[in-house]
Protein backbone atom coordinates (compact mmCIF):
# COMPACT_ATOMS: atom_id res chain seq x y z
CA UNK A 1 0.00 0.00 0.00
CA UNK A 2 1.75 3.13 -1.03
CA UNK A 3 2.27 5.54 -3.38
CA UNK A 4 3.99 5.95 -7.14
CA UNK A 5 4.95 9.20 -9.16
CA UNK A 6 3.82 8.28 -12.23
CA UNK A 7 0.07 9.17 -12.70
CA UNK A 8 0.74 12.83 -11.82
CA UNK A 9 4.25 13.63 -12.60
CA UNK A 10 5.36 10.92 -15.33
CA UNK A 11 9.67 10.88 -15.82
CA UNK A 12 9.82 14.73 -13.77
CA UNK A 13 9.16 14.28 -10.46
CA UNK A 14 11.55 15.97 -8.10
CA UNK A 15 12.82 15.29 -4.61
CA UNK A 16 10.61 18.16 -3.14
CA UNK A 17 7.37 16.45 -4.92
CA UNK A 18 8.42 13.16 -3.44
CA UNK A 19 8.98 14.80 0.08
CA UNK A 20 5.56 16.48 -0.03
CA UNK A 21 3.19 13.11 -0.80
CA UNK A 22 5.89 11.15 1.95
CA UNK A 23 4.69 13.82 4.35
CA UNK A 24 1.22 13.65 3.79
CA UNK A 25 1.59 9.81 3.75
CA UNK A 26 2.79 9.92 7.54
CA UNK A 27 0.86 11.75 8.81
CA UNK A 28 -2.60 11.31 7.14
CA UNK A 29 -2.33 7.96 5.67
CA UNK A 30 0.33 5.29 7.61
CA UNK A 31 -2.11 4.77 10.28
CA UNK A 32 -4.37 2.85 8.02
CA UNK A 33 -1.15 1.05 6.10
CA UNK A 34 -0.72 3.01 3.45
CA UNK A 35 3.72 2.82 3.85
CA UNK A 36 5.65 2.89 0.69
CA UNK A 37 7.12 5.79 -1.65
CA UNK A 38 7.95 4.84 -5.18
CA UNK A 39 9.86 6.90 -7.91
CA UNK A 40 8.79 6.45 -11.14
CA UNK A 41 10.98 6.24 -14.57
CA UNK A 42 14.29 8.30 -15.35
CA UNK A 43 14.82 9.97 -12.31
CA UNK A 44 18.26 9.81 -13.66
CA UNK A 45 17.60 11.81 -17.03
CA UNK A 46 18.36 15.94 -15.83
CA UNK A 47 16.26 17.01 -18.63
CA UNK A 48 12.98 14.92 -18.46
CA UNK A 49 9.42 16.03 -20.62
CA UNK A 50 5.72 15.95 -19.77
CA UNK A 51 4.08 13.41 -22.18
CA UNK A 52 6.74 10.75 -22.66
CA UNK A 53 10.85 9.91 -23.20
CA UNK A 54 13.57 11.92 -24.21
CA UNK A 55 14.98 9.79 -27.38
CA UNK A 56 18.60 10.40 -26.57
CA UNK A 57 18.35 10.99 -22.92
CA UNK A 58 21.61 11.12 -21.38
CA UNK A 59 20.98 9.49 -18.07
CA UNK A 60 23.52 9.86 -15.01
CA UNK A 61 25.83 6.86 -14.66
CA UNK A 62 28.30 6.18 -12.10
CA UNK A 63 32.23 4.32 -13.64
CA UNK A 64 30.04 1.04 -13.64
CA UNK A 65 27.01 2.09 -15.77
CA UNK A 66 24.45 2.46 -12.74
CA UNK A 67 21.86 5.21 -13.09
CA UNK A 68 22.42 7.84 -10.60
CA UNK A 69 19.72 9.88 -9.83
CA UNK A 70 19.73 13.61 -10.91
CA UNK A 71 21.10 15.92 -8.41
CA UNK A 72 18.97 19.01 -9.42
CA UNK A 73 15.92 17.21 -9.42
CA UNK A 74 17.43 15.21 -5.76
CA UNK A 75 19.48 18.00 -4.29
CA UNK A 76 20.01 15.32 -1.85
CA UNK A 77 21.83 12.85 -4.37
CA UNK A 78 25.00 15.44 -4.90
CA UNK A 79 28.54 14.27 -4.33
CA UNK A 80 27.75 10.97 -5.63
CA UNK A 81 25.28 10.04 -2.22
CA UNK A 82 22.47 8.46 -4.82
CA UNK A 83 19.01 7.89 -2.53
CA UNK A 84 20.68 7.41 0.50
CA UNK A 85 19.76 10.43 1.70
CA UNK A 86 16.10 10.86 0.47
CA UNK A 87 15.78 7.07 2.05
CA UNK A 88 16.59 8.52 5.53
CA UNK A 89 14.05 10.95 5.43
CA UNK A 90 11.55 9.04 3.95
CA UNK A 91 12.47 6.05 6.97
CA UNK A 92 12.47 9.00 9.78
CA UNK A 93 8.47 9.42 8.20
CA UNK A 94 7.61 5.53 9.41
CA UNK A 95 7.58 5.06 5.22
CA UNK A 96 9.56 2.97 2.82
CA UNK A 97 11.39 3.80 -0.11
CA UNK A 98 11.68 2.43 -3.75
CA UNK A 99 12.74 2.91 -7.38
CA UNK A 100 11.79 2.27 -10.96
CA UNK A 101 14.20 -0.04 -13.54
CA UNK A 102 14.04 -0.98 -16.73
CA UNK A 103 15.00 -4.29 -18.15
CA UNK A 104 18.55 -4.36 -19.29
CA UNK A 105 21.54 -1.31 -19.46
CA UNK A 106 21.27 1.98 -20.21
CA UNK A 107 22.63 2.56 -23.70
CA UNK A 108 24.93 5.68 -22.61
CA UNK A 109 26.94 2.98 -20.93
CA UNK A 110 27.39 0.61 -23.36
CA UNK A 111 28.63 3.34 -25.75
CA UNK A 112 30.91 4.60 -23.19
CA UNK A 113 31.61 0.64 -22.66
CA UNK A 114 32.08 1.03 -19.19
CA UNK A 115 32.99 -1.69 -16.99
CA UNK A 116 31.22 -3.86 -14.90
CA UNK A 117 31.68 -4.32 -11.39
CA UNK A 118 33.09 -7.52 -10.05
CA UNK A 119 33.69 -8.79 -13.90
CA UNK A 120 36.36 -8.14 -16.39
CA UNK A 121 33.17 -7.48 -18.90
CA UNK A 122 31.78 -3.47 -20.16
CA UNK A 123 28.79 -3.26 -20.70
CA UNK A 124 29.32 -3.44 -24.57
CA UNK A 125 30.53 -7.07 -23.87
CA UNK A 126 26.78 -7.46 -21.84
CA UNK A 127 24.68 -5.69 -23.94
CA UNK A 128 22.31 -7.42 -26.81
CA UNK A 129 20.66 -4.24 -28.71
CA UNK A 130 18.20 -7.11 -30.28
CA UNK A 131 16.37 -7.26 -27.18
CA UNK A 132 14.85 -3.78 -26.69
CA UNK A 133 12.59 -2.03 -24.86
CA UNK A 134 9.59 -1.09 -27.19
CA UNK A 135 8.38 2.22 -25.67
CA UNK A 136 11.49 3.29 -23.71
CA UNK A 137 14.62 3.59 -25.82
CA UNK A 138 17.26 4.30 -23.11
CA UNK A 139 18.05 1.04 -22.70
CA UNK A 140 18.69 -2.19 -24.83
CA UNK A 141 18.90 -5.89 -23.50
CA UNK A 142 21.48 -8.03 -21.95
CA UNK A 143 23.04 -11.13 -23.22
CA UNK A 144 22.68 -13.57 -20.14
CA UNK A 145 25.01 -16.05 -22.14
CA UNK A 146 27.59 -13.52 -20.61
CA UNK A 147 28.99 -13.56 -17.22
CA UNK A 148 28.87 -10.01 -16.61
CA UNK A 149 24.94 -9.77 -16.93
CA UNK A 150 23.97 -11.14 -13.99
CA UNK A 151 27.11 -8.90 -12.45
CA UNK A 152 25.70 -6.13 -13.51
CA UNK A 153 22.13 -6.93 -11.92
CA UNK A 154 24.27 -7.50 -9.26
CA UNK A 155 25.62 -4.60 -8.36
CA UNK A 156 22.55 -2.12 -9.02
CA UNK A 157 20.65 -4.12 -6.49
CA UNK A 158 23.65 -3.96 -3.92
CA UNK A 159 23.59 0.21 -4.80
CA UNK A 160 19.69 0.08 -4.31
CA UNK A 161 20.50 -1.79 -0.65
CA UNK A 162 23.57 0.23 0.16
CA UNK A 163 20.96 3.82 -0.47
CA UNK A 164 18.47 2.29 2.43
CA UNK A 165 15.75 0.77 -0.34
CA UNK A 166 12.84 -0.89 0.08
CA UNK A 167 11.37 -1.29 -3.33
CA UNK A 168 11.78 -1.90 -6.88
CA UNK A 169 9.42 -1.65 -9.81
CA UNK A 170 11.74 -3.28 -12.46
CA UNK A 171 9.78 -2.32 -15.69
CA UNK A 172 9.65 -4.34 -19.42
CA UNK A 173 9.35 -7.87 -18.06
CA UNK A 174 6.07 -9.58 -18.42
CA UNK A 175 5.10 -7.91 -21.86
CA UNK A 176 6.93 -10.04 -23.83
CA UNK A 177 7.57 -12.63 -21.00
CA UNK A 178 11.41 -12.28 -20.09
CA UNK A 179 12.22 -15.56 -17.94
CA UNK A 180 15.83 -15.19 -18.18
CA UNK A 181 15.72 -11.36 -16.83
CA UNK A 182 13.17 -11.61 -14.17
CA UNK A 183 15.22 -14.72 -12.87
CA UNK A 184 18.29 -12.79 -13.05
CA UNK A 185 16.66 -9.81 -11.27
CA UNK A 186 15.44 -11.94 -8.69
CA UNK A 187 18.64 -13.59 -8.06
CA UNK A 188 20.22 -9.77 -7.88
CA UNK A 189 17.46 -9.01 -4.98
CA UNK A 190 18.13 -12.22 -3.15
CA UNK A 191 21.83 -11.45 -2.75
CA UNK A 192 21.64 -7.93 -1.80
CA UNK A 193 21.43 -8.59 2.01
CA UNK A 194 18.45 -6.00 2.68
CA UNK A 195 15.03 -6.92 2.52
CA UNK A 196 13.79 -5.41 -1.09
CA UNK A 197 9.77 -6.37 -2.28
CA UNK A 198 10.30 -6.89 -6.18
CA UNK A 199 7.40 -5.20 -8.33
CA UNK A 200 7.37 -6.47 -12.13
CA UNK A 201 5.61 -4.65 -15.19
CA UNK A 202 3.99 -4.47 -16.93
CA UNK A 203 1.24 -7.55 -17.44
CA UNK A 204 -0.25 -7.21 -20.45
CA UNK A 205 -1.93 -10.39 -21.43
CA UNK A 206 -0.22 -12.23 -18.96
CA UNK A 207 -1.05 -15.54 -18.12
CA UNK A 208 -1.63 -17.41 -14.96
CA UNK A 209 0.72 -20.33 -16.85
CA UNK A 210 3.56 -17.89 -15.20
CA UNK A 211 2.73 -18.63 -11.45
CA UNK A 212 4.98 -20.51 -10.04
CA UNK A 213 8.11 -18.84 -11.78
CA UNK A 214 6.32 -15.36 -10.97
CA UNK A 215 5.86 -16.79 -7.35
CA UNK A 216 9.66 -18.03 -6.80
CA UNK A 217 10.89 -14.26 -8.76
CA UNK A 218 8.61 -11.91 -7.50
CA UNK A 219 6.48 -9.89 -4.34
CA UNK A 220 3.59 -8.86 -6.99
CA UNK A 221 3.48 -8.67 -11.04
CA UNK A 222 1.16 -6.43 -12.80
CA UNK A 223 -2.03 -8.62 -14.71
CA UNK A 224 -2.62 -5.29 -17.17
CA UNK A 225 -1.30 -2.70 -19.10
CA UNK A 226 -1.32 0.51 -17.49
CA UNK A 227 -4.63 1.79 -15.75
CA UNK A 228 -5.93 5.39 -16.36
CA UNK A 229 -8.67 7.56 -14.97
CA UNK A 230 -11.15 6.04 -17.89
CA UNK A 231 -14.08 3.34 -17.15
CA UNK A 232 -12.79 1.38 -20.61
CA UNK A 233 -9.58 1.03 -18.32
CA UNK A 234 -11.20 -0.09 -15.21
CA UNK A 235 -14.12 -2.73 -16.31
CA UNK A 236 -11.33 -4.99 -18.25
CA UNK A 237 -9.97 -5.89 -14.96
CA UNK A 238 -12.99 -7.29 -13.64
CA UNK A 239 -12.15 -10.46 -16.07
CA UNK A 240 -8.54 -10.40 -15.59
CA UNK A 241 -8.85 -10.18 -11.56
CA UNK A 242 -11.35 -12.80 -11.78
CA UNK A 243 -8.52 -15.06 -13.41
CA UNK A 244 -5.79 -13.97 -10.48
CA UNK A 245 -7.59 -13.20 -7.45
CA UNK A 246 -7.97 -17.13 -6.62
CA UNK A 247 -3.62 -16.71 -6.65
CA UNK A 248 -3.12 -14.09 -4.37
CA UNK A 249 -1.56 -14.41 -0.85
CA UNK A 250 1.97 -14.34 0.84
CA UNK A 251 2.88 -16.81 -2.45
CA UNK A 252 3.05 -13.68 -4.44
CA UNK A 253 0.21 -10.68 -5.30
CA UNK A 254 -1.28 -10.19 -8.90
CA UNK A 255 -1.37 -6.53 -9.66
CA UNK A 256 -4.41 -4.41 -10.84
CA UNK A 257 -1.73 -1.45 -11.64
CA UNK A 258 -2.27 2.30 -9.90
CA UNK A 259 -5.14 3.59 -8.09
CA UNK A 260 -5.45 7.13 -11.06
CA UNK A 261 -7.72 8.56 -8.54
CA UNK A 262 -7.04 12.44 -7.45
CA UNK A 263 -5.09 15.33 -8.69
CA UNK A 264 -3.10 13.41 -11.47
CA UNK A 265 -1.40 14.49 -15.09
CA UNK A 266 0.19 17.34 -13.17
CA UNK A 267 3.51 16.67 -15.79
CA UNK A 268 2.87 13.06 -16.53
CA UNK A 269 3.08 10.70 -19.63
CA UNK A 270 -0.74 10.92 -20.67
CA UNK A 271 -3.29 13.49 -20.43
CA UNK A 272 -3.26 18.03 -18.71
CA UNK A 273 -3.38 18.66 -15.03
CA UNK A 274 -6.76 17.57 -13.92
CA UNK A 275 -8.75 15.67 -10.56
CA UNK A 276 -9.41 12.12 -11.87
CA UNK A 277 -12.27 11.78 -14.58
CA UNK A 278 -14.26 9.09 -13.27
CA UNK A 279 -17.03 9.68 -11.37
CA UNK A 280 -17.73 9.00 -7.36
CA UNK A 281 -19.41 6.00 -8.49
CA UNK A 282 -16.59 4.75 -10.45
CA UNK A 283 -13.50 5.47 -8.16
CA UNK A 284 -15.36 3.70 -4.86
CA UNK A 285 -16.12 0.91 -7.60
CA UNK A 286 -12.29 1.04 -8.85
CA UNK A 287 -10.81 1.01 -4.95
CA UNK A 288 -13.41 -2.22 -4.10
CA UNK A 289 -12.58 -3.97 -7.21
CA UNK A 290 -8.86 -4.00 -6.48
CA UNK A 291 -9.50 -4.61 -2.66
CA UNK A 292 -11.81 -7.30 -2.87
CA UNK A 293 -9.39 -8.97 -5.51
CA UNK A 294 -6.78 -8.18 -2.76
CA UNK A 295 -4.37 -6.49 -5.19
CA UNK A 296 -1.19 -4.31 -4.46
CA UNK A 297 -2.45 -0.41 -3.82
CA UNK A 298 -0.53 2.19 -5.11
CA UNK A 299 -1.93 5.31 -5.51
CA UNK A 300 -1.31 7.30 -8.33
CA UNK A 301 -2.33 10.75 -7.53
CA UNK A 302 -0.44 13.74 -5.93
CA UNK A 303 -2.15 13.27 -1.97
CA UNK A 304 -1.50 16.81 -0.73
CA UNK A 305 -3.43 18.41 -3.92
CA UNK A 306 -5.86 15.60 -3.77
CA UNK A 307 -9.47 16.68 -3.29
CA UNK A 308 -10.61 15.56 0.55
CA UNK A 309 -13.09 13.27 -0.70
CA UNK A 310 -10.67 11.38 -2.37
CA UNK A 311 -8.11 11.17 0.28
CA UNK A 312 -11.28 9.46 2.26
CA UNK A 313 -11.60 6.79 -0.15
CA UNK A 314 -7.58 5.68 1.89
CA UNK A 315 -8.93 5.75 5.23
CA UNK A 316 -12.05 3.41 5.53
CA UNK A 317 -10.25 0.76 8.22
CA UNK A 318 -13.47 -1.35 7.85
CA UNK A 319 -13.08 -1.30 3.98
CA UNK A 320 -9.23 -2.11 3.76
CA UNK A 321 -9.68 -4.92 6.46
CA UNK A 322 -11.07 -6.91 3.63
CA UNK A 323 -7.88 -6.55 1.79
CA UNK A 324 -5.66 -7.47 4.83
CA UNK A 325 -7.31 -10.14 6.33
CA UNK A 326 -10.20 -11.84 4.26
CA UNK A 327 -9.47 -14.90 1.84
CA UNK A 328 -11.47 -17.36 -0.54
CA UNK A 329 -11.74 -13.49 -2.84
CA UNK A 330 -13.64 -14.56 -6.00
CA UNK A 331 -16.11 -13.60 -8.77
CA UNK A 332 -19.56 -15.33 -7.41
CA UNK A 333 -22.03 -14.31 -10.30
CA UNK A 334 -21.91 -12.57 -13.40
CA UNK A 335 -25.25 -11.83 -15.36
CA UNK A 336 -26.73 -8.80 -16.95
CA UNK A 337 -24.10 -6.43 -16.39
CA UNK A 338 -24.22 -6.96 -12.73
CA UNK A 339 -20.58 -8.64 -11.48
CA UNK A 340 -20.57 -10.04 -7.48
CA UNK A 341 -17.48 -10.76 -5.72
CA UNK A 342 -17.18 -13.01 -2.18
CA UNK A 343 -14.76 -12.98 0.60
CA UNK A 344 -15.06 -14.21 4.00
CA UNK A 345 -12.93 -13.90 7.14
CA UNK A 346 -13.93 -16.56 10.23
CA UNK A 347 -17.89 -16.45 10.53
CA UNK A 348 -17.53 -12.65 8.57
CA UNK A 349 -18.39 -12.46 4.92
CA UNK A 350 -17.95 -9.47 2.50
CA UNK A 351 -20.39 -9.42 -0.55
CA UNK A 352 -19.38 -6.41 -3.48
CA UNK A 353 -22.22 -5.94 -6.22
CA UNK A 354 -20.94 -3.92 -9.35
CA UNK A 355 -22.71 -2.62 -12.29
CA UNK A 356 -21.20 -2.54 -15.48
CA UNK A 357 -24.12 -1.20 -17.59
CA UNK A 358 -23.57 2.25 -16.89
CA UNK A 359 -27.03 2.69 -16.16
CA UNK A 360 -28.97 3.18 -12.20
CA UNK A 361 -30.68 0.41 -11.02
CA UNK A 362 -32.29 -1.00 -8.10
CA UNK A 363 -31.43 -4.86 -7.56
CA UNK A 364 -33.12 -7.27 -5.45
CA UNK A 365 -31.37 -9.90 -4.17
CA UNK A 366 -31.94 -13.74 -2.40
CA UNK A 367 -29.43 -13.82 0.15
CA UNK A 368 -28.12 -16.81 -0.70
CA UNK A 369 -27.54 -15.59 -4.33
CA UNK A 370 -25.26 -13.20 -2.55
CA UNK A 371 -23.64 -16.62 -0.27
CA UNK A 372 -24.39 -14.82 3.40
CA UNK A 373 -26.91 -17.58 4.13
CA UNK A 374 -30.79 -17.73 4.10
CA UNK A 375 -31.33 -14.81 6.79
CA UNK A 376 -27.83 -13.02 7.81
CA UNK A 377 -27.95 -11.58 11.57
CA UNK A 378 -26.54 -8.42 10.24
CA UNK A 379 -25.71 -6.82 6.88
CA UNK A 380 -23.47 -3.54 6.79
CA UNK A 381 -22.97 -1.10 3.60
CA UNK A 382 -19.36 -1.00 4.22
CA UNK A 383 -18.51 2.18 2.84
CA UNK A 384 -21.20 3.85 4.97
CA UNK A 385 -20.86 1.64 7.74
CA UNK A 386 -24.97 2.02 7.42
CA UNK A 387 -26.93 -0.99 8.17
CA UNK A 388 -28.80 -2.93 5.25
CA UNK A 389 -32.24 -4.01 5.59
CA UNK A 390 -33.15 -7.65 5.11
CA UNK A 391 -36.46 -8.75 3.93
CA UNK A 392 -37.89 -11.82 5.34
CA UNK A 393 -39.69 -14.06 2.07
CA UNK A 394 -43.22 -15.57 2.52
CA UNK A 395 -44.92 -17.70 0.50
CA UNK A 396 -48.78 -18.27 0.03
CA UNK A 397 -48.17 -21.79 -0.31
CA UNK A 398 -45.88 -24.81 -1.31
CA UNK A 399 -47.46 -24.27 -4.68
CA UNK A 400 -46.35 -20.64 -4.95
CA UNK A 401 -42.50 -21.29 -3.49
CA UNK A 402 -39.67 -19.83 -6.01
CA UNK A 403 -37.83 -19.69 -3.15
CA UNK A 404 -36.74 -21.84 -0.48
CA UNK A 405 -38.39 -21.43 2.78
CA UNK A 406 -36.56 -19.45 5.19
CA UNK A 407 -35.07 -16.92 2.72
CA UNK A 408 -34.20 -13.33 2.48
CA UNK A 409 -33.73 -10.52 0.24
CA UNK A 410 -31.70 -7.46 0.39
CA UNK A 411 -32.41 -4.60 -2.14
CA UNK A 412 -29.34 -3.03 -3.57
CA UNK A 413 -29.41 0.64 -5.26
CA UNK A 414 -26.91 1.14 -8.00
CA UNK A 415 -25.38 4.06 -9.21
CA UNK A 416 -24.27 3.93 -13.33
CA UNK A 417 -20.75 1.66 -12.55
CA UNK A 418 -21.42 2.03 -8.95
CA UNK A 419 -20.87 -1.13 -6.40
CA UNK A 420 -22.53 -1.85 -2.94
CA UNK A 421 -20.26 -3.62 -0.84
CA UNK A 422 -22.08 -5.78 2.30
CA UNK A 423 -20.87 -7.28 4.94
CA UNK A 424 -22.61 -10.14 6.42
Amino acid sequence: MGWNSWDCYGTTVTEAEVLANAEFMAEHLLPHGWDTIVIDADWADPAPRSHGYNDEARLLIDEFGRLQPDPERFPSAADGRGFAGLAERIHALGLKLGVHVMRGIPRVAVAAATPIADSDETAADIADPTNRCEWNPHYVGLDHTRPGAQAYYDSCVAQFAEWGLDFVKADDLLWPYQATDIEAYSRAVQRAGRDIALSLSPGRDLSAAHLEHLRESATMWRVCDDVWDDWDHIEPNFARLARWAPFAGEAGWPDADMLPLGRIGIRAERGEPRHDRLTPAERRSLLTLWIMARSPLMIGGDLPSSEPATIALYTNDDVLRILKESTGNRELMRERDLVVWAAESGDTRWVAVFDLSGQARDEPFDTRSLGVGPAPAGLVDVWSGEDVAVEAVHVQSNAARSVAPGSSVVRVHLEPHGCVLLRA
